[in-house]
């Protein structure tokens, strides 16, 4: 009977997400690229451990070696594009980001002792970048999608201490190295990078399907605390509420932090500060409670199926629907509509206070 390496099995479920990924960016690749490139190496390092400690083969390691040190760089990349409000990068930024492989390519070939102690660092150092990029919270990811915006940094916070963690994996292999001549180390590694590499490609396919172009629960806190709102505060958070109420910009499917702040010319962490600190919520939360809202009131005066009312509200998926919905108002969609479901003599009125 054949044997097939268990990595080789992962390696095609993260295929398959790679796969479904493309789909469903179709046109507008471009805006994922990072996250496509991030998975796509994911599978190829699957791979490349499944030949290693499959089948021992040691010619494969200064291949494995380099491209672990593409990972990290890439991971930042793919987040980096989320948090950035302009176009957020340059050929020189995207370059530099590469020249640790370069390091590590070239140490293995006039100096290999110290490629161990150099990728352990290129992972802290990037695993230290990701947890510095999640301290502001959601609305740090100006261009993820409001309606998936906090499950987009979960994402991040998932891939930042994976990677932390894959740096304490390879001090803890060199002290078994050191103690027992390497006898776990094998298992730690297929172990580890398995494991590791199943979470990071689920949680790189979550946060691209929540990239501007194209969300688990919605956060219960704010995204920062801020005690004490400014004029400037108010005056902002008015004019977003404007935004809100005579333009319905909840209704776009693919609202992002970034796009309500271009409406008012505005940096996007002042427009989330303001929204934090006059509402006492995310902006994501805000906004979805504006959906919940609209939801509310189709389900009220209308006959739609809750699967419609979904997109006429703004939201993306039925599942963060129904998260939201109980949210706000503590009930399912259906059990709502049961209590709320108005007569016909009223449904008249219902859709004149829509209107108006």
């Amino acid at each position: 009977m054949i044997s097939i390496p268990l990595p080789f099995v992962v390696s095609l479920f993260l295929i398959t997400i790679l796969v479904q990924m493309i789909r469903r960016a179709e046109g507008q690749l471009r805006e994922s690229r990072f996250f496509l490139l991030l998975i796509g190496a994911y599978a190829l390092q699957s791979v490349l451990i499944g030949i290693r400690w499959g089948y021992d083969t040691r010619a494969i390691m200064p291949v494995q070696a380099v491209l672990a040190t593409v990972i990290p760089p890439l991971a930042w990349l793919s987040f980096r594009s989320l948090a950035a409000e302009g176009s957020g990068y340059s050929r020189l930024l995207i370059s530099a980001q590469f020249l640790p492989a370069c390091l590590v390519a070239l140490l293995f070939i006039i100096w290999p002792d110290p490629v161990g102690p150099v990728i352990t660092l290129v992972f802290l150092g990037y695993g230290a970048a990701l947890v510095w990029m999640a301290r502001l919270g959601p609305d740090s990811l100006v261009a993820s999608r409001l309606d998936g915006a906090v499950r987009s940094y979960r994402s991040l916070q998932v891939t930042a201490f994976a990677i932390l963690g894959s740096a304490v994996t390879d001090v803890v292999i060199s002290y078994d190295f050191a103690s027992t001549g390497g006898r776990y180390s094998a298992l730690i590694i297929a172990a580890v990078n398995m494991i590791s590499l199943l979470v990071l490609g689920a949680a790189a396919s979550v946060t691209s399907a929540n990239t501007a172009s194209d969300p688990s629960e919605t956060a219960d806190e704010p995204a920062e605390a801020a005690p004490i709102a400014t004029d400037e505060d108010s005056r902002i958070a008015a004019n977003v509420d404007s935004l809100m109420q005579s333009r319905e910009l909840y209704r776009n499917v693919d609202l992002n932090l970034a796009k309500v702040a271009r409406r008012l010319h505005l940096p996007a962490r002042q427009v989330s500060n303001a929204i934090n600190r006059i509402h006492g919520m995310s902006v994501s939360q805000y906004v979805n409670n504006f959906r919940v809202k609209a939801a509310c009131l189709l389900l009220e005066s209308t006959d739609d199926p809750v699967t419609r009312i979904v997109f006429d509200a703004g939201f993306q998926t039925k599942s963060n629907f129904n998260r939201e919905f109980l949210r706000v108002t503590g009930q399912s969609p259906t059990a709502w509509r049961q209590m709320h479901r108005q007569p016909p003599s009223n449904v008249a009125r219902l859709e004149r206070k829509a209107a108006s």
